[in-house]
């Protein structure tokens, strides 16, 4: 089973092609490993006997010399994907016991190139936390230890998915980004996270959070793997009015295209109060890397990046509010019975939500209430609009963009979870990224002294994700991040 669990994307759909592995055998290998490392909680379903059956068509099609992009290959989904006739709950208490007859874009998208569906995975409900404890279904857990063995978050909301890719309880895994929910969970967990041009994979059939903001995208352990998952996942969608019609870069050949002759730019304003010694020591590096690659390094100015914070947490709980007005108890998921029907909505929500989801809400309803809705609301648009157009400036001289992930590794469960404040300055490095619709990457670069992967993140012009894969691939071959997590199924390599 570890040989088989050893195997990166590329490498088992090479294995597959030659037919010296089939589908099912590797389906089987990594349905053991959730088995294995369950203890991480990084699932909340697993689909084995679904799994199973779509192995068998994929060696068919294998067989037949009709294999797709992703023939074979296992995948765990975020459960914020809905997948037709599977539960999909987004992870919350309101949403228990919902089949979906339909299934998400993305997820068709990937079982029409001949991924393999192995569960849903666990997230932060509706995709609102940092470190993927305020799931209904508790939280997931980091497969890297401290030398204090305590148990870490994976990041969030896509802690789940970033979990079992680093644990090798899924090959791949799909995620949502929509303030750096595949970026910071890539970064803890030693893996790579993209989070693509807003626009580029369909929202449609994903559960909403802040729908101006919200992006699906891939994680893997690799970059190459990165860009094959990508390659699949990204389509234009009639039934999402935001998808776009751009076409889509060659992104698997951008891997190893190189940075020489390229412009990368490094934010100053991204050196800030509290960061971790380590990881400013780690940005540095990066920048030597790209430097010895060829590349040109240049200091820019984002200078609105200091508002981002306060106006994502302003914008994004004003759309989650509007968003999850829906569930009512009325349609469909929980239904808490009263004498009213107030009351049943009341009750159902009370119940049905948890304490960061109400929180968001409550926000939300405050800012964009009457006598607030300029004051808050309105000036965080603004304020958003400016930021965009640092990043527009910056463009203009450089081709991307490289900066730290986050501002620390991942720390313990439960340390955050009773702050929020503190909690959501986890994503002060990936926010900018979403208010502006920019495509961002995040690549394993090292470790910490107490042996904590820690990541770097590069961004690019909105729908030129293959400068990326190009960056990224430097990146990667420079580190060559080889460490492994303890927990992890079929032993540490």
């Amino acid at each position: 089973m570890s040989d088989l669990l050893g195997l990166n994307a590329v490498a088992a759909r090479d294995a597959l092609d030659k037919k010296a592995i089939s589908a099912v055998e590797l389906t089987t290998a990594y349905l053991g490993a959730a088995e294995a490392t369950a203890g991480l909680n990084n699932y909340v379903a697993l689909t084995a006997d679904h799994a199973l059956a779509m192995a068998a068509e994929s060696d068919k099609r294998i067989a037949a010399g009709a294999a797709g992009l992703l023939e074979g290959l296992p995948i765990g989904v975020k459960d914020l994907f809905c997948t037709k006739g599977i539960s999909s709950t987004a992870c919350s208490n309101i949403l228990k016991g919902f089949v979906p007859p339909y299934e998400s874009t993305v997820t068709a998208n990937l079982w029409e190139a001949g991924g393999v569906m192995l569960g849903k995975l666990n997230c932060d409900e509706f995709a609102m936390g940092s470190g993927n404890e305020t799931s209904a279904f508790g939280p997931a857990i980091n497969p890297w230890q401290g030398n204090d063995k305590v148990d870490l978050v994976p990041g969030g909301s896509s802690g789940g998915s970033a979990s079992a890719v680093a644990a090798r309880s899924a090959l791949l895994a799909t995620g949502t980004d929509t303030g750096g929910s595949i970026r910071q969970p890539a970064a803890f967990c030693g893996v790579v996270g993209l989070k693509p041009t807003y626009g580029r994979c369909s929202r449609w059939g994903i559960v909403a959070f802040a729908s101006s903001l919200d992006q699906a995208g891939p994680f893997t352990r690799t970059v190459a793997d990165n860009a094959l998952m990508m390659t699949a996942m990204a389509s234009h969608d009639a039934k999402d009015s935001t998808s776009t019609q751009a076409p889509l870069q060659d992104l698997i050949g951008a891997v190893g295209d190189g940075v020489k002759g390229m412009k990368i730019g490094v934010p100053k304003e991204y050196v800030m109060d509290g960061m971790d010694s380590e990881v400013v020591t780690l940005w540095e590096q990066g920048q030597a890397w790209l430097r010895d690659a060829g590349a040109e390094l240049i200091d820019v100015s984002l200078p609105h990046t200091k508002y981002a914070l306060p106006a994502y947490y302003i914008i994004a709980p004003a759309e989650a509010s509007s968003n999850l007005a829906r569930y009512d108890g009325v349609r469909y998921g929980m239904r808490v019975d009263a004498e009213t029907l107030d009351g049943m909505y009341e009750a159902t929500r009370a119940a049905g939500f948890g304490e960061e989801v109400q929180r968001r809400i409550m926000i939300g309803t405050y800012v964009l209430s009457a006598g607030y809705y300029d004051a808050y609301y309105l000036k965080a648009q603004k304020v958003r609009r400016l930021i965009k157009g640092d990043f527009d400036v910056a463009f203009q001289t450089v081709d991307a963009l490289l900066t730290p992930a986050t501002p620390s590794a991942a720390f313990p469960v439960g340390r955050k979870i009773d702050d929020p404040v503190t909690n959501f300055l986890n994503d002060v490095f990936t926010v900018p990224a979403n208010l502006a619709g920019l495509p961002g990457i995040a690549v394993p670069g090292g470790v910490t002294s107490d042996s904590l992967p820690l990541g770097l993140q590069v961004l690019g012009r909105p729908f030129d994700e293959a400068v990326l894969y190009r960056v990224a691939g430097v990146l990667e071959q420079a580190a060559g991040f080889t460490m492994t997590p303890a927990r992890m199924a079929g032993g540490a390599a």
